[in-house]
């Protein structure tokens, strides 16, 4: 994968979001992002529930898409660009292709290109949404409105209403279309579910890295997100032909590989490792918690997901016929349970994104002139980790982190 194009998506943390207004706490895009994809998750399943399609390895790329895109336009607020699209579309179209031209040069995979130029022709109007697609999209948009409203919610408890409501009664106005999904009915009237996306929002208050400064502070909940755009990309150069299964597994299992952390706080890596038998132990109290005060959240349709993808996150593991979990070496994945049906996980490809997005955390601070023995030895740590031509999950690790900061 190309290091540029690491680093633009990395960029998606330090894009701050509501800056003329008075803000509690950092709201970054790339958090926003990792709520977003975690409504649409919620919203998605009871709408699966009610026995409608939807296709999650197209709600994945979307958030990929709109992120690059955002990184591009950041500098440009979104009720300017709605204008630009309802008033001048011509307009509106060339500054499309601008935004691809500045990602030409950075995504080599000409599939991907062409599905992200596609897509941006799809939200602008000029191709056809497939109508397989209609429900998916109407998830993606609630889930877009929706979390854009809790931050606005989050934000009213520190800014006087004058200076809200206008964006406020704009915001409801766009939620009316979608007031039809049950997920959304749930979450505007505050049931259970909602209590659960409180949960997750603590990972939004959650800093990474905590003991030390750090240039951009990352969120757990942003970080969750960039691992499972990381997880995305590197899938597709490890293995093009994954089930579709596959691909969405690994994606949801990296956007919610720190759940636990929602209820416990994150505990520093040197913390886990103090004792051999530390680290099964936090993860045993872990599950324990997250039996405890999660699952009972949780709705019917997803709990026992959400728990496949949390409770031996960095496994490689399939599902078979009689509902067990097995671990799989990677060679199995791909050559034996390479199918829907096998519930196939890359476990060990959601760990080298996650290390991959704690050694980008450290080193970008570093190259900022922000740095401190936790953070060299955090980096130092991560290009030591893996073995010098090792191959895990079809990837040269050692290689790619050490092109990664050079």
């Amino acid at each position: 994968m190309d290091k540029n194009l690491i680093l633009k998506i990395f960029e998606g943390f330090s894009i701050q979001r509501w800056n003329d207004l008075i803000r509690p706490f950092d709201l970054v895009e790339m958090d926003k992002a990792g709520e977003k994809m975690v409504i649409a998750y919620m919203i998605g399943k009871y709408e699966e529930k009610k026995g409608n399609k939807i296709n999650w390895k197209w709600l994945a790329y979307a958030s990929l898409f709109d992120l690059l895109k955002k990184i591009a336009l950041c500098d440009i607020k979104a009720p300017v660009q709605q204008i630009l699209k309802r008033e001048f579309s011509k307009e509106y179209m060339k500054l499309n292709e601008w935004v691809l031209n500045q990602y030409r040069q950075l995504i080599s995979d000409d599939k991907l290109f062409s599905a992200f130029t596609i897509y941006i022709g799809q939200k602008a109007g000029s191709f056809a949404l497939p109508h397989d697609l209609k429900t998916s999209l109407r998830v993606y948009n609630a889930a877009h409105k929706y979390s854009t409203m809790r931050e606005l919610e989050m934000l009213s408890v520190v800014n006087e209403k004058e200076r809200l409501s206008k964006i406020e009664k704009e915001l409801k106005a766009d939620l009316q279309p979608y007031l039809d999904l049950e997920g959304l009915q749930k979450l505007m009237t505050r049931q259970k579910e909602f209590d659960f996306l409180l949960k997750i929002e603590q990972l939004r208050f959650q800093t990474r890295w905590n003991q030390t400064p750090r240039v951009p502070a990352t969120s757990v909940l942003g970080h969750c997100f960039f691992v499972a755009i990381m997880t995305l990309l590197l899938g597709r150069e490890t293995n093009p032909d994954m089930c579709e299964k596959r691909v969405v597994n690994n994606y949801f299992s990296a956007l919610f590989h720190d759940l636990p952390e929602s209820v416990t706080r994150d505990i520093i890596s040197p913390v886990k490792q103090a004792t051999d038998a530390l680290p099964n132990i936090v993860k045993k109290i872990e599950d324990e918690i997250v039996n405890k005060e999660l699952v009972p959240l949780m709705d019917k349709s997803y709990v026992d997901e959400v728990i496949y993808f949390t409770s031996d996150e960095f496994a490689d593991r399939v599902k078979t016929k009689d509902g067990k979990i097995q671990k799989v070496s990677w060679d199995e994945l791909n050559n034996q349970y390479n199918k829907d049906e096998f519930y196939p996980v890359d476990g060990r490809l959601v760990r080298i994104a996650d290390h991959l997005s704690a050694l980008m955390e450290a080193d970008i601070s570093i190259k900022h002139g922000i740095t401190s023995n936790h953070l060299q030895g955090g980096k130092d740590g991560m290009l030591s980790l893996y073995k010098e031509n090792e191959s895990i999950s079809g990837i040269n690790v050692n290689k790619l982190f050490h092109e990664l900061v050079n």
